[in-house]
Parts: structure tokens; C-alpha cells; sequence
């Protein structure tokens, strides 16, 4: 078994030797809520129609890796979504939703580095898409919401890939983007918080964990318990 050391308050690192160089690295995958951002979404969407307390606790489930099946418990969350209005979800948007600190200092130093951004999400395009602009991320991939009349049906629209990005699909995200910008596996950076993260935290050739749920801080190479995204830049300097 693989022994944890603290590399510096609240910054762990377990399965390597530190520092690294991100000119070891060609793309990095993020996830977005909790991770890039400060919100869970679907919490907050559920909010707007007085059911965050019920959302919440399904999300909370699914990210501890308590409920394992990421898609049956996003269906649900989604169901009881349904009334919420757009003008519902700019409000969240405007007035809840943050960018984590360190998150464009991360994202630039990769830029400067030569490497690609992909954002890749259990969440939604309405907020995904918003975030990728913001922060010049390179490729988005996400859930997109049904709506009908300015209202969410509680569905989600079918994508050229697939309806709903689970964890598998992040990883097969990962791997397909690396392919097509000719990207190995282990030259990737993969970043979340949530068990639905993992899979594709397992096949990076660095997985980092933010400020991130007690399974997935335990199964990734570098955890950031303390601070901002941008930390990882002790771990891994440009």
C-alpha cells in the first residue's frame, strides 16, 4: 500500500516523487462543480423550486460514492427539476456561481506550458459552456438540459456522444480528446473531487483531488485539502 506524505500543509501526495514539470503534461481535465466552481448546480437549480434540501442529498450521495449509479441518481435529481425556469438558472448563474481561486492561475500556467484544457462534466452546458468561455478552456463536454417554453422538463437532450456524461464517460472524454490531439495517457492531468471523477482520475497519469470527498482523496497521486486549484503548482511547477 502506497503511504501518503504531506508536501506541504493541507497538500498530499501519495505514489510519486514531487516536484514534477507540467512540460511533462500535454492536457488537463477538470471537473467543474466543486472543482472549477463553487457550486453544485443541480443543488442550486433545485433551490428555485424549494427542493435543494432533497437534490442535495442525492448529489452528496453520489459524490461520496455512496449511490454508484451515477446516471439513475442524475435522472432523479432531474425530475424533480422540472418548473424550473431560465430565468431561474441565470440567477444562479449571476448570483451564486463563482469561479474557485486559483482556477484561471492553474489554466494559464498550463497554457503557457503548451498544454490543452478540457472541462468535462456531470453538470450542465447552460453553466459549462459559460465557464469554458470565462476561463479559455479548450474543449467542453456535458449534460445539456431539456427545455420546453423556458422550462426544464426534468430531461436531458441526446448528444452526438450520449446523454449523460457519468463517470465512464468522463474517462472515455479523456482518453478520445488525448487520441485526437495525439496525447498519451500518461502525459494527462485529471482533476475532481467527486467518485464520479475517478474513472478518468484512474487512467491519468497524474490524478489530483480538490478539497474532495474521502474516496477519492485516498485513490488520487496529489490532494489539495487546503487552498486553491493553483496549488498544484508546488506539486507541479511550470
Amino acid at each position: 500500500m502506497t503511504t501518503a506524505t504531506e508536501f506541504a500543509p493541507g497538500l498530499v501526495i501519495q505514489g510519486f516523487t514531487a516536484p514534477l514539470s507540467l512540460s511533462q503534461f500535454k492536457l488537463i481535465a477538470f471537473d467543474m462543480d466543486s472543482t472549477l466552481i463553487n457550486i453544485e448546480c443541480v443543488d442550486e437549480i433545485a433551490d428555485a423550486v424549494g427542493r435543494k434540501a432533497e437534490v442535495a442529498a442525492i448529489t452528496e450521495a453520489a459524490m461520496r460514492g455512496e449511490i454508484t449509479d451515477f446516471k439513475d441518481s442524475l435522472r432523479r435529481r432531474l425530475a424533480l427539476l422540472k418548473g424550473v425556469t431560465l430565468a431561474d438558472m441565470e440567477r444562479v448563474y449571476n448570483e451564486r456561481l463563482q469561479i474557485n481561486p486559483g482556477a484561471a492561475e492553474l489554466i494559464n500556467a498550463c497554457k503557457q506550458a503548451g498544454m490543452k484544457v478540457l472541462l468535462v462534466s456531470g453538470g450542465f452546458t447552460f453553466f459549462a459552456d459559460r465557464v469554458k468561455a470565462r476561463l479559455g478552456i479548450d474543449f467542453a463536454r456535458s449534460n445539456q438540459l431539456e427545455i420546453v417554453n423556458g422550462e426544464l422538463t426534468g430531461g436531458l437532450v441526446q448528444q452526438a456522444w450520449g446523454e449523460i456524461c457519468d463517470g465512464a464517460e468522463k474517462r472515455r472524454t479523456l482518453l478520445e480528446v488525448a487520441s485526437l490531439l495525439g496525447i498519451a495517457p500518461h502525459e494527462c492531468i485529471a482533476m475532481g473531487d467527486g467518485a464520479n471523477d475517478l474513472p478518468m482520475m484512474g487512467v491519468a497519469g497524474l490524478s489530483v483531488a480538490y478539497h474532495a470527498k474521502p474516496k477519492v482523496r485516498e485513490q488520487a497521486m496529489v490532494a489539495i485539502q487546503a487552498g486553491g486549484l493553483d496549488r498544484l503548482i508546488e506539486v507541479v511547477h511550470p
